[in-house]
């Protein structure tokens, strides 16, 4: 093995070790080592990058989007439409149109029109049930209904008798609770 294929093998294992993007790695082995091949022009290396971020992604999204037995999955109308502009936005530091927090609201207009909110609701973390292009279950939903309360709530409900109950006989939170907010305690339908 050269010269160049032990600094490029040990580059390897510094990237590795600690975790760094490329960039990182290169800028640390030329400062310990020489002869360290170039790094691609800039653009080359973003166009690069961004499409193995994004076939990654693509295999990811495939992975959890599975289709599940009823065939229930929904898609996001601007992502099946490639709208993707109604969201992202490639001249912003954040990448997206308005603030992450008011994404969603953006387009879903007077949906927040209760008194008392569901914390994710309530700071517009939308994602935190979500998924923002597709999902296999309805309503874009991480999980399924009957599962995606029990993610973030792992508590002993104030009325565990009947929430027992409840939950044998397969009734999801969400069938008597609005998962968003509402006006009454405990956002009871």
């Amino acid at each position: 093995m050269g010269k160049q294929g032990i600094t490029l093998g040990i580059a390897l294992l510094v990237g590795f070790l600690c975790g760094c993007d490329p960039l990182t790695v290169h800028k640390v082995t030329t400062t310990v080592f020489d002869g360290v091949p170039s790094m691609p022009p800039a653009d080359q290396y973003c166009k690069e990058y961004h499409q193995q971020a994004s076939a990654a992604e693509r295999e990811t999204e495939e992975k959890r989007n599975q289709p599940n037995q009823s065939g229930a999955g929904t898609i996001h109308p601007p992502y099946r439409d490639k709208h993707c502009s109604d969201c992202h936005d490639k001249n912003t530091d954040s990448g997206f149109v308005v603030a992450r927090r008011d994404l969603c609201l953006h387009c879903h207009k007077g949906f927040m029109k209760w008194k008392n909110f569901h914390g994710p609701a309530a700071v517009g973390d939308c994602l935190a049930c979500h998924l923002p292009h597709d999902s296999k279950f309805p309503k874009l939903l991480k999980y399924s209904r009957g599962e995606i309360c029990n993610v973030c709530h792992m508590e002993r409900r104030l009325a565990f008798g009947l929430h027992s109950t409840v939950r044998s006989r397969k009734i999801a939170c969400a069938d008597c609770h609005n998962p968003h907010g509402g006006n009454g305690r405990f956002f009871l339908e």
